[in-house]
């Protein structure tokens, strides 16, 4: 089992070994599996996992919804579109697919659920658009809709399906370490229930910034020390890269110069 202290240190090393950018990046949390069958849908990780705090990311939110939820929609939700306008979605796939590409998350109204899968569903379900149940994005006419957008703003989807490795965004590195480390725990306690084998079915836990180095949980303090290294270790500049390869490039100049030249005398001799 990886330790809260384990998450913590490893945050503190990636902090000193990553390159300074002007802006805040993510913080990525790479879970690696192992011995799970992901044919068998039994076998496939897909959790929804509350977080703590938000990932100082903007999630927007779009709702498809009934007159009962319509004005709530129009005023919490980034985008409301009402159950009377669905057939204006009729065959606009690109329509639809530019929906899916502005929103993270579409919630709906229970009871129109079915004209929601007939007119939105070919495009929303393949790019894992739909409203889920799961997530609590199928809600009742009744709903409230402020409480719920704000707990989905703060929900993380993590999903291996395809390939035996889960990766979350699960906040930025100007938070405090003590909302990043929360936010972690609670994805990685999660995954741990949603596994057959538990944590036997973990192979190894990473974490990174966005644009940096990869920092394993848990190293060693060897494997920390060389990857500084490294890290440290000077890159050859573009120029002086050319410039080492100059030699190599001149050499069968020369020699075709010297043979033109040979070449020159025994036609004048």
């Amino acid at each position: 089992m990886v330790s809260k202290e384990d998450f913590a240190n490893t945050l503190k090393q990636l902090k000193e070994i990553s390159p300074k950018r002007k802006f805040a990046q993510s913080v990525d949390l790479i879970i690696n599996l192992k011995e799970l069958d992901l044919k068998r849908p039994e076998e496939q990780l897909d959790v929804w996992v509350p977080l703590g705090h938000s990932r100082g990311k903007v999630v927007k939110i779009a709702a498809l919804v009934g007159p009962e939820l319509l004005e709530q929609a129009k005023t919490i939700c980034d985008t409301a579109i009402p159950h009377d306008e669905f057939k204006r979605y009729e065959g606009k796939k690109v329509d639809i697919k530019k929906l899916a590409r502005k929103h993270d998350l579409f919630i709906a109204q229970a009871n129109i659920m079915p004209d929601v899968a007939k007119y939105f569903g070919r495009v929303l379900g393949p790019r894992g658009k739909m409203p889920n149940p799961k997530a609590g994005c199928v809600v009742p006419p009744n709903a409230n809709l402020k409480t719920l957008t704000d707990k989905l703003k703060k929900t993380l989807h993590v999903v291996a399906k395809t390939q035996l490795s889960a990766k979350s965004s699960i906040g930025k590195q100007d938070m405090p370490d003590e909302q990043l480390i929360e936010n972690i725990m609670a994805v990685y306690n999660t995954v741990i229930h949603a596994l057959p084998q538990e944590n036997n079915n973990i192979k190894s836990i990473l974490l990174k910034y966005s644009m940096g180095p990869v920092l394993k949980v848990g190293a060693t303090a060897e494997e920390i020390a060389e990857k500084k290294r490294a890290l440290a270790a000077p890159k050859a500049k573009p120029a002086e890269q050319e410039k080492d390869k100059a030699p190599e490039a001149e050499a069968p100049a020369k020699k075709t110069a010297a043979k033109k030249a040979a070449a020159k005398k025994e036609a004048e001799a």
